[in-house]
């Protein structure tokens, strides 16, 4: 049986083009613990949690495309920590909001903004 989509794939994938892959996948994997490795002439796919995100060099051929994004983590006033030492810049402080998460949002230094969040319960 053939798949439209690789084993393991959700249908939809977000996909984030910069001018800085090296430093983009860095900040991932110093905040949110992301994997995967820098690839050339395909994009870098790495993996938070159970999530997948697409990053790729513009090459000069596409214009750099910011996201933004909501991650659940374990910690988000840990996460938020990190994000700020890493260079991101806070947009909302660690906070509990009415649904039952505690969030924080930061921007990083390519544009992408970042909402974090750890599920505490229902309101």
């Amino acid at each position: 049986m053939s798949s439209f989509k690789p084993v393991g794939w959700p249908s939809v994938i977000p996909r984030i083009v910069t001018s800085d892959l090296s430093g983009l996948t860095g900040f991932l994997r110093d905040v949110f613990g992301a994997d995967g490795d820098v690839r050339s002439g395909a994009p870098t796919e790495m993996r938070i949690g159970d999530s997948i995100i697409l990053i790729s060099d513009g090459g000069g051929v596409r214009e750099a495309m910011p996201a933004f994004l909501y991650v659940y983590v374990e910690n988000a006033d840990e996460t938020y920590r990190r994000a700020i030492a890493a260079g991101a810049e806070s947009i909302e402080t660690p906070a509990d909001t009415p649904y039952g998460d505690r969030r924080a949002t930061v921007r990083d230094s390519w544009a992408n903004v970042w909402q974090m969040a750890t599920y505490r319960s229902n309101p």
